[in-house]
């Protein structure tokens, strides 16, 4: 494997990880209430919060060589960032992670809504990380009314799993978890 894993282009999209550096991107995409309304009932992310928790739980994820982390998304035909999609161990933040299954989530500005980009991005790192590492098993989670990220895993191939507690430092959610095995 690689000391860093890379993500080729897609169609429409480039790839990067993200890192401190992009806090005022990633405080942009969290001040709009409809981008966060299952996240954190539409309440934007301060600046503060954005330095002082999200940036440093990123760091404690990410890894350059397992390709785990938050891959900034961006336009090929520009340098538009559209979002991100996450990509860490399922229960990441708990006292059991599973580093055999990969979470991906993804958050993109509501302005590119509805035009499969976070489709495209979230099944061309499932992929890339796949072929890569080996890794065949890839998780997501969303709240049930939550039915545009559903939408996403379904086109991702993933079925439902099951609903229950999700734990996190950050706060307790009730999510339905969709799961996919990847096979040659």
């Amino acid at each position: 494997m690689p000391d860093t894993l890379s993500i080729e282009n897609s169609e429409r999209l480039r790839y990067r990880l993200l890192t401190s550096k992009d806090a005022e991107i990633l405080f942009d995409l969290d001040q709009d209430p409809e981008v966060m309304r299952y996240i954190s009932n539409s309440k934007a992310t301060p600046m503060a919060k954005i330095r002082s928790t999200f940036l440093p739980r990123l760091a404690s994820y990410t890894d350059y060589q397992k390709g785990w982390g938050m891959w900034g998304v961006f336009s090929l035909s520009g340098e538009a960032f559209l979002g991100w999609i996450l990509v860490r161990p399922m229960h990441f933040f708990s006292a059991a992670p599973q580093f055999d299954d990969i979470e991906l989530g993804w958050r993109f500005q509501r302005k590119f809504w509805g035009r499969g980009f976070a489709s495209e991005a979230a099944k061309h790192i499932m992929y890339a990380l796949y072929h890569q590492t080996g890794i065949q098993t890839y998780s997501a989670i969303a709240v049930k009314e939550n039915k545009a990220s559903i939408a996403i895993m379904e086109k991702l191939g993933m079925q439902y799993v099951s609903s229950g507690l999700h734990q996190d430092p950050l706060g307790d959610m009730r999510v339905d978890t969709y799961s996919i095995t990847l096979t040659q």
